[in-house]
């Protein structure tokens, strides 16, 4: 089987998506970013937005400078569309890397990482063109010796200050890129939006009703998580941090897959301001912009997976710039 469009060697849009992974990282393949990433390709991530596949390419060799045996490990791509009107993969990996040379994360500690990072990416005609990706990097910076907060607080004075730093992405610095669906139409993908919308409202018993008692959960700054109460309060904390913030569910995919869970991938926002204690200390009022990625996997007793993340230095970096 081959996906019109694409080149034969690949034999659907997994294959795709994990074939060129490593073909450009582990197999140090970056140029090949000239033609598997389009020209003006946006890629969203919560630090900021990069324009074009050559910026994609400098930070690309970046990282690798910093981190040069960098691995990334694709655990699962959950995808949607078709040849004609594209595709969306949303690509979980988990990558483990030393962090060797200086670079972003300061002077190089050689300590050993492993953080997870989800890549919606949209694909047609053997191109990627659209993209939306989110690092843990709660889980990278703890791992070298920092918080998150303490480290937006040096990265904002080593970019100039705040007047002068890298924005995070907003909607106010989001372009519109050229993939426009909202993704399927499948019921494990409404069954887990509807729980985000749920939890986002506050209502917490959709967890001990629609969670499996014994469910994992990876979440954000590299925890595990079991059972009810952890899931309990980590929504509880986000969404208490801010009370008031508009949620809104941008993509939506469900798939039912051989030797797969029913499984649901959604990319979702929190926009407003810093109101309320919860995961982000004391309230500041800083009007703030949340982009989040979510894979869950379902079972016999309800939701048995899920992975969730979202950039806790780049909220931190926006509280910190808007209050000092």
């Amino acid at each position: 089987m081959t996906v019109e469009g694409f080149d034969p060697k690949w034999r659907d849009i997994p294959d795709y998506i994990l074939g060129i992974t490593k073909e450009i990282w582990e197999d140090r393949g970056v140029a090949t970013l000239q033609h598997y990433y389009a020209k003006d390709i946006p890629v969203r991530s919560p630090g900021s937005l990069v324009i074009g596949n050559e910026k994609v390419i400098a930070a690309t060799w970046a990282t690798l400078a910093e981190f040069p045996d960098r691995e990334l490990l694709g655990e699962d791509v959950i995808w949607c569309g078709t040849a004609a009107d594209g595709f969306l993969s949303s690509h979980r990996i988990l990558s483990t890397a030393s962090h060797s040379s200086d670079g972003v994360y300061g002077e190089a500690t050689g300590k050993r990482l492993t953080y997870r990072v989800i890549a919606d990416c949209a694909a047609k005609n053997n191109q990627i063109y659209d993209e939306w990706l989110i690092r843990d990097q709660g889980a990278i910076v703890r791992q070298l010796g920092w918080e998150p907060k303490a480290f937006a607080a040096d990265l904002i004075d080593r970019e100039g200050g705040a007047e002068n730093c890298v924005a995070p992405l907003t909607p106010e610095t989001d372009v519109q890129g050229a993939y426009v669906s909202r993704g399927n139409d499948h019921p494990v993908g409404r069954r887990y939006a509807d729980i985000l919308t749920r939890l986002m409202r506050i209502e917490t018993a959709t967890i001990r009703a629609d969670y499996d008692r014994a469910c994992q959960l990876e979440l954000p700054g590299g925890v595990t998580g079991h059972g009810y109460g952890d899931a309990e309060r980590f929504w509880l904390g986000l969404r208490s941090a801010f009370p008031a913030a508009k949620f809104e569910i941008h993509h939506i995919i469900g798939r039912d897959d051989a030797a797969f869970s029913p499984r649901a991938a959604v990319r979702w926002s929190l926009t407003g301001g810093h109101d309320g204690a919860g995961a982000f200390g004391t309230p500041t009022g800083a009007d703030v912009h949340i982009m989040g990625l979510s894979h869950a996997e379902f079972g016999p007793w309800g939701l048995r997976r899920e992975y969730v993340l979202i950039d806790e230095v780049a909220i931190w970096k926006q509280i910190i710039m808007k209050t000092g």
